[in-house]
């Protein structure tokens, strides 16, 4: 069962993801957004006026590749392509927005790194 333990491996990094944002201060707004059957976001967050699409990538160890890796110029667009769908449907007002990556390595005491930015439009 590999893809059911892909599956619990992501959603505890997400878990995890979203204990580090909160406590760095971040409003949770939602968690896999959908915007099409190919366009999701992991956490869409507030960081003061700046809306947040972030990208989470879990790994159990390094010996797959780190996990930004994953996060290459197609995943990119179809963050892209979501973050502008929900900017158009909720029509709310934010001072600026980005695309930031957290990578997520080990799943117990695990080592956050977060990206911020890391899909520049």
């Amino acid at each position: 069962m590999v893809i059911r333990n892909n599956i619990i491996t992501g959603k505890t990094g997400e878990e995890k993801a979203v204990d580090y944002l909160k406590s760095a201060g971040y409003k949770i707004l939602y968690r896999n957004w959908h915007y099409s059957k190919n366009a999701e976001i992991d956490i869409i967050a507030q960081d003061k006026d700046t809306l947040v699409f972030i990208e989470v990538k879990t790994r159990k160890s390094l010996n797959f590749g780190h996990p930004f890796e994953a996060i290459n110029e197609a995943k990119l667009q179809k963050i892209r392509t979501a973050a502008l769908g929900y900017i158009n449907e909720t029509k709310k007002e934010y001072k600026s927005f980005r695309i930031d990556g957290i990578a997520i390595i080990g799943l117990n005491n695990p080592k956050i790194e977060h990206i911020k930015n890391i899909g520049q439009y």
